[in-house]
């Protein structure tokens, strides 16, 4: 059964991409301005955030669970690390804070669903109000703007896009693509090379067989939970880096888009089959 599943899912794929190129082709057709090199940078630079929130969002559907929260937990710690920025912190620190908080969101959230056994449905649901009313707490409703053009600490953008005329790449680059195409390769690695994917596939396929073979599946829902907290913290940097602001109560539906351009991409949400390289081409689809 799970090689048919498998096998479904891999002709999926590739249905995935010739419709991608399909719809390439019928944009270009309609209008030439569509092939130029600002229509694909305007959209990869939308693309972003949500390509990162989706990368994460796959290894917790591969659970056979689902993260409803990495939309507002991605702007929340924005917030969160831009008020530390206003109070003196540095940049660097700043995006570590970021991190951290989307990492703590999510290992909140693993173990809500793995230890409490609540239904993955309503442990992110909550979490996902609750990111939302702390990001407006912290920022006390206000709008943080991030640096951008020679503003200190406006370098963190340089990463998602040139912004600079005097780089050797040219301005509005999409560096972020990059940035975005190694985390994919690394996650796919994680996902299909190593113990902690395998098991994650495993907890989705059959969680009472994986957890009878000696497997902690508490350990590895859990790990599944932070990646998608760590992407969506990333998320809200990539967000922030092309848009300079972030806004309290925003967010709601990013997590619609990321979690459409999964299952578009092949990933199961009935959990044990997925594809990191099928999620990209899904989002780029959306």
């Amino acid at each position: 059964m799970q090689e048919k599943l498998k096998k479904v899912f891999s002709n999926q794929q590739a249905v995935v991409v010739i419709a991608l190129v399909v719809i390439c082709i019928a944009f270009s057709v309609m209008t030439p301005k569509f092939m130029q090199l600002t229509t694909f940078t305007n959209i990869a630079k939308s693309a972003y955030y949500i390509s990162f929130m989706a990368i994460g969002v796959t290894f917790v559907i591969c659970t056979g669970g689902i993260d409803l929260s990495i939309g507002t937990v991605a702007i929340c710690s924005t917030l969160i690390g831009g008020t530390m920025m206003e109070a003196g912190l540095p940049m660097p620190l700043v995006i570590l804070v970021i991190l951290l908080t989307g990492c703590l969101f999510g290992l909140l959230n693993g173990l809500m669903v793995s230890k409490l056994g609540l239904p993955a449905f309503i442990a992110t649901l909550g979490t996902m109000m609750i990111s939302r009313g702390l990001g407006s707490i912290v920022s006390k409703t206000r709008t943080i703007s991030f640096p951008q053009g020679s503003d200190a600490g406006a370098w963190f953008r340089e990463l998602f896009m040139v912004t600079k005329k005097d780089g050797l790449l040219p301005q509005n680059f999409p560096t972020g693509f990059l940035l975005m195409a190694v985390c994919a390769i690394v996650m796919a690695l994680v996902l299909n090379k190593t113990k902690t994917g395998r098991y994650i596939l495993s907890i989705g396929s059959n969680k009472e067989a994986t957890r009878l073979s000696g497997i902690n599946v508490a350990k590895y829902e859990t790990f599944a939970y932070v990646f998608s907290g760590f992407f969506a913290a990333l998320a809200g940097i990539a967000y922030v880096a092309v848009f300079t602001t972030a806004q309290p109560n925003t967010g709601n539906g990013f997590e619609l888009d990321a979690i459409a351009g999964v299952v578009i991409g092949g990933t199961s949400l009935a959990g044990g089959v997925g594809s990191i390289f099928g999620t990209i081409i899904g989002v780029f689809i959306m």
